[in-house]
């Protein structure tokens, strides 16, 4: 069983863009995403079939989200300039501006699973003893950034307001696309309000970006927030260790692997995020190093299991409920 730097070169095999490949990608989620607009509009008088293909369009949203991640990480398509243009458009679209992703993401998977780096790019996670010696303004905020209900409302806290907002307010100059990208978003609603009513605005707009979000922000806090996750001080950290100890494998059917771009092969994206999307299942078969993972799923009680994961006990290396954690 290879490790270390030994592991890291054996994935390369994978990390190869198949241009055909990508564009088939990025291409067939637009035109679905285009048919499912379209049926919202050609259903304009029944809600009850606006619902399900408002949900569908959000699910495909989160696909095209993966594959402008993959994109930002050079994993596909990494020379093309009409890519770049498109995924930059997406970007601003989406809410989550390039020059805002590419540094906080970078640094996500440059520290992951750091104790004191985890909060750029990432949820923020304190050990008991912080914890306890925080004042009582400092805990109140952690766990606001940690609760569910902020991770539900991804389109706002984590998209709007982190993404967009607060950037834009720290540097406009830097982070123009931010501005950018609320002011297109604002007339965007006002445009299809206007135009075409409230009611398309919800289906069309509102509910895909919602869903889109709170299930993007949900995988992003379990991807790295799950029992059996280790997080480590500087002097134990190695980058092997923080994507197959600290990363999970979030086990789904094909519909949702789809649907989500195989992002919950999260632990082997940690290892090469260089591996295009669609050759991680190819690279989990293929290596058996890589199928001794750390499982999550999509079920009821396993997301609230991870939701209710609050402090790193450093005495149990464990990521424990508040409760449980201050019992001891």
């Amino acid at each position: 069983m290879r490790t270390g730097k030994d592991l890291i070169l054996a994935t390369r095999e994978f990390a190869q863009d198949n241009t055909a490949k990508s564009w088939t990608a990025i291409v067939s989620t637009a035109l679905l995403m285009l048919a499912a607009t379209c049926a919202i509009l050609l259903f304009a008088n029944w809600w009850f079939l606006q619902l399900p293909i408002s949900l569908l369009l959000g699910l495909l949203m989160v696909r095209m989200f993966v594959i402008y991640h993959d994109h930002q990480h050079h994993a596909i398509l990494p020379r093309s300039k009409l890519a770049k243009v498109i995924m930059r458009a997406w970007g601003i679209f989406a809410m989550t501006p390039s020059c805002i992703w590419q540094h906080s993401h970078n640094h996500h998977h440059n520290h992951n699973s750091k104790l004191r780096s985890t909060h750029i790019g990432s949820y923020p996670v304190m050990t008991t003893e912080r914890y306890k010696n925080s004042s009582q303004q400092e805990r109140k905020k952690y766990l606001m950034m940690r609760h569910p209900v902020t991770i539900l409302l991804g389109y706002f806290t984590v998209f709007i307001l982190g993404m967009c907002i607060v950037p834009m307010l720290e540097n406009i100059k830097a982070n123009k696309d931010s501005l950018l990208a609320l002011i297109f978003h604002a007339l965007l609603y006002a445009i299809v309000t206007v135009t075409l009513g409230w009611q398309m605005a919800f289906f069309a707009l509102f509910l895909p970006f919602f869903i889109a979000s709170a299930l993007g922000s949900y995988l992003f806090y379990a991807q790295h927030n799950f029992p059996q996750v280790i997080f480590r001080e500087k002097e134990g950290w190695s980058y092997e260790g923080a994507a197959l100890d600290s990363s999970s494998y979030c086990k789904m059917g094909p519909f949702m692997n789809y649907m989500t771009g195989n992002i919950g092969y999260h632990h082997i994206h940690h290892l090469n995020a260089k591996i295009p999307f669609y050759r991680l299942p190819e690279a989990y078969a293929k290596m058996p190093e890589l199928q001794t993972h750390r499982t999550t799923s999509l079920s009821p009680q396993e997301v609230l299991r991870c939701l209710s994961l609050k402090v790193w006990d450093v005495e149990q290396q464990k990521l424990l409920p508040l409760k449980e954690a201050l019992a001891n």
